[in-house]
């Protein structure tokens, strides 16, 4: 059966569809996890679909960098990034999956990423700037992309911590011509914690183009609030896990979301058609 898939036009050329993949977990890089397989194996599929694919994911300090060959882009990195008013360098590192003929490129900060965990001490208390390495995190990737010169057609986030890419993409970078026309997926997971992240998080995350009706979520902010914020500028939700908190189940599908429920076979080709169904859809999220 023929399968036709969504193409961007320029001028008279047909080019492949871009589909950037913004990923908290990705196997062999962090331990098992129905996230981390998917991080691993969605990307592969979907660039031997045919379709234009980049990946990116935390940096995180248990990373063994030796043994997974990570290096540094120079020419990507050496940019600053401020925070609450505070510098904070964005450094670039990329690997390869030569298996897949896949590259991953690490977003990394000896402030936030050199710690040996990924969201709590040694004690199991979380960190207490996690909200500040989920907007570190955020930025860096879409100003590597920038800096790429690579617009995509289509994001896929998966994780609290790309949360915030949707609205960056939506509303601070909308007049970017590199997004201007950028749909966004995202995935919800079964990736929940009960604390609260910082009371001053919404004033943090605040760039111009973003105002403070889009922040509504974030005056109590929770899992649950930042992952409603991400649906809200959004496309498109994919149950990625089987327990996935119904209330934001729920708050998709009232709000007129299209939504993808939770694929146990063959999700690579079911994924791939919902790219199709949600880049054909209008951009909503921008009204």
């Amino acid at each position: 059966m023929l399968i036709l898939h969504f193409e961007r036009k320029k001028g008279k050329i047909m080019e492949k569809t871009r589909i950037l993949f913004v990923s908290q977990e990705i196997v062999p890089y962090l331990k098992d996890s129905q996230m981390g397989t998917i991080g691993r194996h969605l990307p592969q599929g979907i660039q031997e679909k045919g379709r234009e694919i980049r990946t990116f994911m935390p940096r995180f300090g248990h990373i063994n960098e030796r043994r997974n060959q990570l290096h540094e882009v120079i020419r990507l990195s050496g940019m600053n990034l401020i925070i609450d008013d505070t510098d904070h360098p964005l450094i670039i590192k990329v690997a390869s999956i030569q298996s897949a003929r896949m590259q991953i490129y690490f977003i990394d900060n000896d402030d936030y990423f050199q710690r040996k965990s990924m969201f709590r001490d040694k004690n199991n208390k979380f960190f207490k700037d996690n909200e500040e390495r989920a907007i570190f995190f955020s930025r860096g990737v879409i100003e590597t992309v920038k800096k790429l010169g690579w617009s995509p057609d289509l994001v896929h986030c998966h994780g609290w911590m790309t949360s915030l890419i949707p609205i960056y993409i939506k509303r601070a970078f909308r007049e970017n011509p590199l997004f201007s026309e950028t749909k966004i997926i995202t995935s919800l997971y079964d990736d929940d914690f009960e604390e609260s992240l910082n009371k001053d998080f919404a004033n943090k995350i605040k760039l111009d183009g973003i105002a403070t009706k889009d922040l509504k979520h974030f005056k109590t902010p929770t899992y649950t609030n930042m992952m409603m914020s991400a649906i809200d500028f959004s496309e498109g939700i994919i149950i990625g896990s089987e327990n996935v908190n119904p209330q934001l189940v729920e708050y998709a599908n009232s709000n007129g979301k299209l939504v993808l429920p939770f694929q146990t076979n063959n999700f690579i080709d079911v994924y791939n058609n919902f790219y199709d169904k949600v880049l054909a859809s209008p951009v909503t999220a921008n009204d």
